[in-house]
C-alpha cells in the first residue's frame, strides 16, 4: 500500500519546518548511505545469488508499536513516501535528486522506538531456516548503509566497519546481531554430514556470557527482541556461503528423552546447581551453565518447569 505523502510532523502549510525537523530526526537514516548499501549488494551478489534485498523496520523498544508506521525519502524539495509491506520491509528508488539534497530516510516514530536491518532471503527455504551467505550479505549490507547501532564500548569498531564493512562482517567473532522471526531456544549451522550447535555466547546478545550488559542494551537494537537474538560466525570459511541455520523456536519440547523435561526450578537448581539466568517478559527462562568448552541450556516455560534442554559443545 502506497504511504499518504504527509506525515504527523510534517505540516503542508509549513514546508521549511518540515525540511529541518526530518533531517534532525534521530530515528532518520541516510538515503546515499542507503543507496551505498544498495550497490555492495549489487557487487556482493555471489553471496547470496538468488536473494533480492529488501530493507526493514523492527521495533526497538517493548513497547513499540509498529503498526501504522509510516516512511518517505525527505531532502530540501524532495518528498516521496516509501512503500511498507505487512512484514516491515521495503525497497528503495535510486533519485539523482535525492542524492543531491542528501536526503533521508524518515519514518515518523521518535528516537530508540525502531531499528533497521537489511533483509536478504533465499526462497524456498523453511521459515526457521536461513542461509549462511545471506546473512553474511546482510551484516556487508547493514553495516554500509548505516543500519546498525553502535555499542559504547565498541564505537571505533563500528566507525571503522562503517568504512570497511568487509573487514568487520569477515572476522569470526562479529557482535552484528540477527534477529529470528520468533523467539528462539537454539541456533545450530549444518552443511553435507558438519553440524554445529551454537554456544549460549551467540544467543540473546551474548548475555548469559556477559557481553550486551543492562547499561548498553539501549544502544543494540535488541531491547524488544533479545529472546530472538543471535550472532554467527561469519568469518569462519570452513562454513560455506551455502551452509544452512536452522532456529530452534522456543517452545516445549516434544522429547520424551529430555532428562529435565518437567523439573521445577528447585529440581533443577538440587540436580545441577545454581545457574546463569536469564528472564524474558513472556514469562520464559533459560538457565546457563558452562562447562569447560561446553555449555547446558535449560528453557523454563511460564508454569515453572524444564520444558527442554540441550547440551552444546
Amino acid at each position: 500500500m502506497l504511504l499518504a505523502s504527509t506525515f504527523a510532523w510534517a505540516a503542508p502549510d509549513q514546508p521549511d519546518a518540515v525540511v529541518i525537523r526530518a533531517l534532525r530526526h534521530p530515528v532518520d537514516k541516510s538515503y546515499r548511505k542507503m543507496v551505498q548499501g544498495m550497490d555492495l549488494f549489487t557487487a556482493m551478489h555471489a553471496l547470496a545469488p538468488k536473494a533480492e534485498l529488501r530493507y526493514r523496520v523492527l521495533p526497538r523498544e517493548r513497547d513499540a508499536d509498529l503498526q501504522g508506521v509510516a516512511l518517505a525519502v525527505l531532502g530540501d524539495t524532495v518528498k516521496q513516501p516509501v512503500a511498507l509491506a505487512a512484514d516491515g520491509t521495503f525497497t528503495l528508488a535510486r533519485d539523482a535528486k535525492a542524492l543531491a539534497e542528501d536526503a533521508v530516510v524518515s519514518a515518523n516514530r521518535p528516537a530508540q522506538t525502531m531499528t533497521w536491518r537489511a533483509d536478504i532471503r533465499t526462497p524456498g527455504l523453511p521459515p526457521n531456516v536461513r542461509r549462511l551467505g545471506d546473512l553474511r550479505l546482510e551484516c556487508q549490507v547493514g553495516m554500509r548503509a548505516g543500519l546498525v547501532s553502535q555499542y559504547p564500548s565498541v564505537l571505533d569498531l563500528f566507525f571503522g566497519a562503517v568504512q570497511s564493512p568487509a573487514g568487520y562482517c569477515n572476522e569470526r567473532e562479529v557482535r552484528y546481531l540477527f534477529f529470528a522471526e520468533q523467539p528462539i531456544f537454539g541456533v545450530a549451522l549444518y552443511y553435507a554430514k558438519r553440524r554445529q550447535e551454537m554456544t549460549a555466547a551467540r544467543l540473546y546478545a551474548g548475555v548469559l556470557r556477559g557481553q550486551t550488559p543492562q547499561s548498553e542494551r539501549r544502544y543494540c537494537d535488541c531491547q524488544a527482541l533479545l529472546d530472538r537474538a543471535y550472532t554467527l560466525p561469519l568469518g569462519d570459511a570452513s562454513w560455506p556461503d551455502d551452509t544452512l541455520i536452522e532456529l530452534e523456536p522456543m517452545a516445549p519440547s516434544a522429547n520424551d528423552d529430555d532428562p529435565l523435561r518437567g523439573y521445577t526450578k528447585a529440581e533443577a537448581r538440587g540436580a545441577l546447581g545454581e545457574a546463569k539466568v536469564l528472564r524474558f517478559d513472556s514469562g520464559y527462562e533459560v538457565w546457563a551453565y558452562e562447562w569447560s568448552a561446553s555449555d547446558f541450556i535449560v528453557l523454563f516455560a511460564p508454569d515453572g518447569r524444564a520444558a527442554k534442554s540441550r547440551l552444546r559443545l
